[in-house]
């Protein structure tokens, strides 16, 4: 299902990083980001060209049209010059997505640990909105250890090199779901 029989994609195995994670993190094995996303499954699609998502069915950021072939600016306004009726639209649209149960993803309701190494999976549906809230908490929460502590001197997501890449990655899908939630492709985050 990863677009292969329309050339989009292919599936594999998910390899992750060897490369040891930073002194700041003084343990092993004992946070489910370590080895991510293998806790939570071993097979994703590798996406072809311009397309992109968990199953190869969309185009990557800044393209557009059937094939994603199309190449697409988008310009985001700058907040503080925003009409009212813009800013009414983005208060509009952030309240839908937040009505808006996302039809593509769920959330862990568990640790690794809790599902018992995936034989008790624990998900729940989200909202669009609530997703991204919880995508950044997921990235920069505290680490759970083995004993049932936690250690809350590691932020994986402010606290390392991919703080950049990382933020605008999530701000781009965050603005593509909107978009999706809305029907409005034109929508971009001030």
């Amino acid at each position: 299902s990863c677009g292969e029989v329309s050339g989009r994609g292919v599936c594999q195995d998910v390899v992750p990083s060897n490369s040891p994670v930073g002194a700041q993190f003084p343990f092993s094995g004992t946070d489910d980001r370590e080895n991510w996303p293998i806790v939570f499954y071993n097979r994703t699609c590798q996406c072809q060209g311009n397309f992109m998502g968990y199953n190869c069915g969309e185009c990557r950021f800044g393209y557009t049209g059937p094939n994603c072939t199309v190449r697409r600016n988008m310009i985001r306004k700058e907040i503080f010059r925003m009409t009212t009726a813009e800013k009414d639209k983005l208060i509009a649209y952030l309240n839908l997505a937040k009505r808006t149960i996302s039809p593509d993803y769920v959330i862990t309701t568990g640790t690794y640990e809790q599902m018992n190494n995936g034989s008790n999976p624990m998900f729940a549906d989200i909202n669009v909105y609530d997703l991204f809230v919880w995508l950044h908490y997921y990235a920069s929460r505290d680490a759970f250890l083995e004993d049932g502590s936690v250690w809350a001197n590691i932020d994986f997501a402010h606290e390392a090199p991919g703080f950049l890449p990382w933020h605008r990655f999530f701000l781009l899908l965050w603005e593509r779901e909107i978009q999706k939630v809305t029907g409005d492709d034109n929508f971009t985050i001030p």
